[in-house]
């Protein structure tokens, strides 16, 4: 185990940020550094101290830092321009990759953030179904807007399907218009389905909910029930599209929604993302195609940025090299394994959870398959386990294991080392 430095330069970041940040932060991470670069699988804080990096700026680094394909890609952009606000070449030439590559996608409209993109795709929903009300699931993230932000986190367990606010400022009716369901529970959730199928607008589902594998069945229940009463079903594929394999989660467990959304993985870094779906979904975008009163205007200054979306495409090219998934895949199922034997083998009460892209440890026994299941984890112990892997010279989400296609034998075992390490001193402290 290795000490983190502190230089005084720093310090002093942190003190800056305290005077002009709430929480002296961007409100992201737990951790008190300030970074300062990064190069394929590290990164390096203010004081010179380097991490391996499963971090990767909350996902988007799925190629690593600074890697020269993605590099070149936007400097060549950036020399004929930044920002047009206009179509442009590299915007259509990634959409024209998404609908190659996604199996529900026939048309692409790109926002910059993953909260504006599942806004607008539960707006799609509605002004196609012309009904009001969104169903989500308890515990599921859609980002940070109001309909997406009920029932993410909540401190009362109510009856489904009844939603619970998870911030201030939220108009007390949008509660109303939101229905929760549980996770990985097809029966209840299609029976709050069958009972208001008549209000719905749509459905939007992490289809791996934040760390969290879908039953077998789940999703293709999911998919039955809303086909039934024609209820557009969104896949927020944010985190895991063109992570779990190039046609996103849909083509990982063969469940195809209506509308999708992108982000993260498919802009290299950039602010970036897309509403992806069936033509005659996305046609409400387009004024020449529905009614008046059907019509979805959307503007962005920054929509299709021509830099991010020649960001994107380097990126996607190297994602689609012969093999690329399949170490991906391998690096992540042979570190949750070892993950999994060092905590076992010093008898801390913990479950490794996720798929080998995107993982985490959660302090229980007990079976985890939806929100109240996983809060039964001791988050204490979590973010003592992660204050040690950093310490180790290993950083990592709040609760999220990411991996590159840079992260390569040596990131592993300096990994499992820490993995080692951390374990036998959680074991300490439950002496």
């Amino acid at each position: 185990m290795t000490e983190r430095n502190s230089t005084e330069r720093e310090r002093e970041i942190l003190n800056r940020a305290n005077s002009v940040m709430p929480q002296g932060s961007l409100g992201n991470l737990a951790y008190d550094l300030i970074a300062s670069r990064g190069k394929g699988s590290h990164i390096w804080d203010e004081s010179g101290n380097e991490y391996i990096d499963y971090l990767l700026g909350s996902g988007p680094m799925i190629v690593g830092h600074a890697h020269p394909s993605v590099t070149e890609a936007v400097i060549g952009q950036i020399e004929n321009g930044t920002t047009f606000f206009a179509t442009n070449e590299k915007s259509v030439a990634l959409a024209e990759e998404i609908v190659q590559a996604v199996p529900c996608a026939e048309k692409v409209r790109f926002c910059s953030t993953g909260t504006e993109a599942t806004l607008y795709a539960m707006r799609t929903a509605r002004a196609f179904r012309g009904r009001d009300k969104i169903l989500k699931f308890e515990g599921g993230f859609h980002g940070m807007n109001d309909y997406a932000l009920m029932s993410t986190l909540p401190k009362k367990l109510l009856e489904f399907p009844q939603a619970e606010p998870d911030s201030s400022g939220i108009p007390e009716s949008i509660s109303s218009e939101v229905l929760i369901a549980p996770y990985n529970n097809i029966e209840i959730t299609a029976a709050i389905i069958e009972g208001h199928h008549d209000e719905i607008g749509g459905v939007i589902v992490e289809p791996f909910q934040r760390l969290i594998p879908p039953k077998a069945g789940f999703l293709e229940g999911l998919r039955e029930v809303t086909a039934r009463y024609e209820i557009p079903l969104i896949f927020d594929e944010v985190v895991t599209g063109f992570r779990f394999a190039y046609g996103g989660a849909q083509e990982y467990y063969g469940v195809i929604p209506d509308l999708c959304t992108l982000g993260k993985a498919v802009a290299g870094g950039f602010p970036l993302t897309a509403v992806a779906g069936k033509s005659y979904l996305m046609n409400h975008f387009d004024s020449d195609s529905v009614v008046q009163e059907d019509f979805m205007p959307h503007i962005g200054t920054l929509s299709g940025n021509p830099v991010a979306c020649a960001a994107g495409l380097a990126v996607l090219e190297i994602l689609k090299k012969p093999g690329t998934y399949e170490r991906i895949f391998e690096t992540g199922k042979e570190l949750m394994t070892r993950l999994q034997e060092a905590l076992d083998q010093v008898e801390v009460p913990a479950k490794v959870i996720g798929e080998p892209v995107l993982f985490d440890v959660f302090f229980t026994r007990e079976e985890i398959y939806d929100y109240r299941t996983s809060i039964r984890g001791d988050r204490e112990m979590l973010k003592r386990f992660n204050g040690l892997m950093l310490e180790n010279g290993i950083l990592k989400g709040n609760t999220k294991f990411y991996f590159s296609t840079e992260h390569d034998q040596s990131d592993i075992q300096a990994t499992i080392k820490g993995f080692q390490a951390a374990s036998a001193r959680l074991s300490d402290g439950l002496l």
